[in-house]
Parts: structure tokens; sequence; C-alpha cells
């Protein structure tokens, strides 16, 4: 058998190409955790936060929290976990259903594909936020008038969707609305409806 055959040059290191790399990989990422709180990347000096929690303030609804989380707890993770608003739902958890959906400084974002690190120093809007003294907003209504929820997981991601896509387009046509509510998926299909109560809530100014 040739000298050079890999089984053998495996065979006399002792260590396999696999446990060479994951070996690799955790020696160059100990100094990132372990060394200083900053590293140099692409010329500047960027902060290195964990791996252990660390301060974070969210400002969820016009209230503030103080909170301690991991860096890699996700704005979705922290509004549910920690704060206990549970308005935004965790279905696919890979940005692309939209029931997490919330507002982050009146933007519609995906809660499950934001860091709560990142969500430091913004306006944070969950559908919470919209029933004012026990009253259902005009776009609630709408859903509820208009039969335009069944399981009712994607509902609150919609209605806050919906909430964000009026305020930009109070006149939409039906190709706006399909197109403007993309980002959004019912699984139960209740298309029709959610289309209907947005053109309802629409002509009433909501």
């Amino acid at each position: 058998m040739p000298d050079d055959d890999p089984i053998k040059i495996e065979d006399h290191a002792g260590v396999s190409r696999r446990d060479f790399l994951k070996i690799s990989t955790i020696t160059a990422t100990v100094p990132l955790v372990a060394g200083p709180q900053t590293v140099l990347a692409a010329g500047e000096q960027v902060p290195v936060y964990g791996p252990g929690k660390v301060p974070v303030v969210l400002t969820v609804n016009g209230k503030k929290y103080n909170l301690q989380l991991e860096p890699r707890v996700t704005l979705l993770d922290a509004l549910r976990d920690d704060l206990d608003i549970t308005g935004a739902k965790r279905v696919c958890d890979k940005a692309e259903c939209g029931a997490c959906t919330v507002l982050m400084e009146n933007k519609p974002v995906y809660a499950c594909s934001v860091l709560a690190i990142e969500a430091q120093g913004k306006r944070i809007e969950t559908v919470e936020a919209l029933m004012q003294n026990g009253k259902l907003h005009p776009i609630q209504q709408a859903f509820v008038d208009h039969d335009a929820s069944q399981c009712g997981f994607c509902t609150p991601g919609f209605v806050v969707a919906c909430k964000s896509f009026l305020d930009r387009h109070p006149n939409p046509t039906p190709e706006d609305i399909r197109k403007g509510l993309s980002g959004n998926l019912c699984r139960c299909g209740t298309y029709a409806g959610i289309r209907e109560a947005i053109a309802r809530s629409a002509r009433k100014g909501a």
C-alpha cells in the first residue's frame, strides 16, 4: 500500500481530518469569547458580547425593560420568554411565515430574525399595543367581522403587518394588498377574509 494512502496517514496521526477541523474551529473561536472585549474587524474595533448574559434594555409598547440576556437570544424569545408578551407567535422560526411580525421604529420585522441586543434603543410595538382601553383596533375588529382567522397563529403577525401596510398605503388597490402582505403566510388559507378586512379597514380610515 502506498505511503501516502489517506487511511494510513490518519492512523499514524491519530486525528482524522474531521476531528482536525473541529479542533481548529474551537481554537479559532476561543479568542473571541475569552479574549478582550473588542476585536479588530475590517479595520475597526468591534465590541464582543458574551458568552454569558449581558445587560439589554428594550423599549416595548412604550415601556422600558432592563433584562439580562445572552447575546444569542432573539427578540422573539425575549418578548415571549422574558417579558411574557406572547402576541408574536413562533411558527416557522426561519423568518419565512411572518407570524412573529412586530414593528420596530414603525417598520415590520420578523422578531425571530432580530437579536434582542440589536433592538436596543429602538421602539418596538407588538399586537398587544393596538388595543386601547379594552377596545379592539379597527383592523383587529375587521378581522373578527370578516372571519379573517381560523387557527389564529398567523393572525397577530398579519394584524401588525396590516397596520404597517395601511399606514403607508391608506388607499390600496387589491393588487397593492396582495403584494403588501406577501411576507405573511396563512396555512389555513383565509386570504380572502384577510384581504376583505384590509380593504374595509382602508375605507374606514383605520
